[in-house]
């Protein structure tokens, strides 16, 4: 099966307009119904697929890079009578289990993505939803700031999975509609379970949408909004944006190469080598030196080329299942990288930066994969770095009794106490001591300081710090261990221990509803012979097993 890439650009696109006008921009939903990603079904009815959402995130890319002056983002559609119907429903029937996982992480992830802007960049958005607006498209609307329908009689919103399809939304919809939308639960069980949907103004007074609109005035309802929502952001109108390139990588047998991130796999050991690596020459210290500098300013192409290896591992190497995280470079051009971006946080592009980085290590700890963080000679576990270390499952760091010259150092940086938060919205080294002040206290008051294995142990930075006798026998032991387990509980036990402090609707989306989602799509009541997924549209009715589980 030919992998996929997820490198696209606006004129590449097939599925979405994107246009500017001064400080609102528009995301027209035109989807192509031949322009599937895989083959087998076709994309009727504004319906998406992984394609469509792989475009949907460069596109958001694009406005929050390159276009500096957009302050509310419009989606709408292009089509007549409908705004989107969700995930194509014979793509899912057709799928694999893993595709329909991975598919719906992606999409979550992008619309996490949507209210990540919201929440850091200045960014607002509106969903003018102007036609039918069903499952996922309706998921797309609720990771909006403000949903306006039209009034038309016939344009609804609906969410009916469950008695259509015999599965769940699965990109968030129930825990938007209770959590940020705040649809009172007896409502929201009704809601859910009709196909029809709601229009009008019941909509409005269950709160599933936030104005409606007669179409005569529905345009003009839309643009003075957006206009009112621009008015509030610190987003620059007469900023210079930076044009966003192709990242540019090389593929072997065994893996990826990028100027920052290699990737190197072992199939035979089912692992995969993450290997960071620092910037080698100095870096601008100065704004515009740094927006000079564009996208090959060391930390937003880091950010770049590491989201893509991420995305590339996960969905094209399914069977390689422990990534082990090296770093290598100098621990001073980290730490300096490290203050410039605190320094220059609130300039707009530093700030989108920080913001590339902080939802591609989110990606890092919401993959279903085992994460060892080695830390050996040579390494450069620093700073940003450093929050590869505090995101594994597992870190390992080498001592060298009769060798201390040569021992690996962990260097903290303040940007590891709050510069790059989880879904959670605390940062890894509060989750990891659960708040703690006694070892939080010790380990900020090391900050910019080496800290060798015995000292990172006792801190608790670290796992393990096997001297150099010891060394490569734990490590191969710790990976041929994870090997023999199963995936499927280890998938489980990694989502419940990385997320183990407050909960977020974040936090919720990705363990509740997605462990549910893993398991109803595996039922056959969803994918049997007569489960709802594989029966529709072929004029027969699903039959359910009904004894509940």
């Amino acid at each position: 099966m030919t992998s996929v890439d997820y490198r696209t650009d606006p004129s590449q696109y097939r599925h979405w307009r994107l246009s500017f006008n001064g400080p609102v921009a528009t995301l027209g939903i035109d989807i192509d119904e031949a322009g599937g990603i895989r083959d087998g079904y076709r994309l009727k009815l504004n319906s998406y697929d992984l394609g469509v959402d792989i475009e949907l995130h460069d596109a958001l890319q694009r406005i929050r890079f390159e276009h500096p002056e957009v302050r509310t983002v419009v989606l709408t559609s292009l089509k007549e009578r409908v705004f989107c119907s969700g995930a194509n429903i014979f793509m899912l029937g057709v799928s694999s289990h893993a595709w329909k996982v991975n598919f719906c992480k992606f999409t979550n992830e992008t619309r996490n993505g949507i209210e990540d802007s919201s929440r850091h960049s200045g960014l607002k958005f509106i969903a003018a939803v102007n036609g039918a607006c069903a499952g996922g498209g309706y998921e797309l609307a609720l990771a909006c700031d403000e949903i306006f329908l039209v009034d038309d009689r016939s344009s609804s919103v609906a969410l009916p999975e469950v008695p259509l399809l015999g599965v769940l939304p699965g990109t968030g919809g129930l825990t938007r509609l209770t959590d940020k939308r705040r649809v009172r639960h007896d409502r929201a069980d009704i809601f859910c379970t009709i196909v029809e949907g709601v229009r009008g103004e019941r909509a409005k007074a269950w709160r599933l949408v936030d104005e409606v609109v007669k179409p005569n005035g529905f345009q003009q309802a839309i643009e003075a909004r957006a206009l009112e929502l621009a008015q509030q952001s610190d987003r620059p109108h007469d900023a210079q944006g930076v044009a966003l390139p192709r990242i540019e990588r090389s593929e072997r047998e065994d893996g990826l190469s990028y100027e920052t991130v290699d990737v190197t796999i072992d199939r035979a050991r089912r692992t995969a080598t993450l290997t960071m690596r620092a910037p080698r020459a100095a870096q601008p210290t100065a704004c515009a030196d740094i927006v000079a500098a564009g996208a090959n300013w060391w930390p937003l192409r880091f950010a770049r080329e590491l989201d893509d290896a991420i995305l590339s591992l996960r969905t094209n190497e399914l069977d390689i299942g422990t990534w082990l995280l090296r770093a290598e470079g100098e621990t001073q051009a980290l730490l300096d990288v490290d203050a410039v971006l605190l320094a220059q946080r609130e300039h707009w592009f530093v700030r989108e930066t920080i913001g590339m980085l902080r939802r591609t290590l989110a990606r890092l700890d919401v993959s279903s994969r085992s994460l060892f963080a080695l830390i050996e000679p040579g390494s450069c576990f620093t700073g940003t770095f450093a929050e590869f270390a505090l995101a594994a499952d597992r870190t390992y760091m080498a001592a060298l009794p009769d060798e201390p010259s040569r021992e690996p150092a962990l260097t903290l940086s303040e940007a590891n106490f709050g510069l790059y938060p989880m879904v959670s919205g605390e940062s890894r080294i509060v989750r990891r001591f659960y708040g703690e002040r006694e070892p939080l206290d010790a380990a900020r008051a090391r900050i910019g300081q080496p800290i060798g294995p015995v000292d990172a142990e006792r801190l608790g930075l670290v796992t393990a710090a096997p001297d150099d006798i010891d060394w490569a026998d734990e490590i191969r032991i710790a990976i041929e261990e994870r090997a023999a387990m199963s995936p499927d509980a280890l998938t489980g036990l990694e989502a419940n221990l990385r997320f183990n402090g407050r909960e977020t609707m974040e936090t919720r989306i990705f363990g509740r509803l997605s462990a549910w989602q893993n398991w109803i799509f595996n039922r056959p009541n969803a994918v049997g012979e007569k489960g709802a997924l594989k029966v529709y549209g072929k004029g027969s009715k699903a039959q359910f097993d009904v004894s509940r589980v």
